[in-house]
């Protein structure tokens, strides 16, 4: 699976279960800038937001996320 794919499917998935996420890219950051309509404010892997994934930067590498486990962490405590 691309990584168009990935992320269109992980923001599919989240939609289905109530949770509407905006993501921004500034290559090869993926940011996580909103969460049901509230901005984020926390940084992880990054100076500028709260990245939760990287696109490849060569042809062999694969797309990947930071780490799920925080991604969602960060998530329940917005929609909590």
């Amino acid at each position: 699976m691309d990584a168009n794919s990935r992320i269109k499917s992980f923001v599919e998935r989240l939609k289905k279960i109530g949770i509407d996420v905006t993501l921004v890219s500034n290559y090869p950051w993926i940011y996580l800038e909103t969460i049901n309509g509230k901005t984020v404010t926390e940084k992880y892997a990054a100076n500028h937001g709260f990245t939760i994934a990287f696109l490849p930067i060569r042809e062999e590498q694969e797309f990947k996320f930071t780490n799920i486990t925080e991604i969602f962490k960060l998530i329940r405590n917005y929609v909590d």
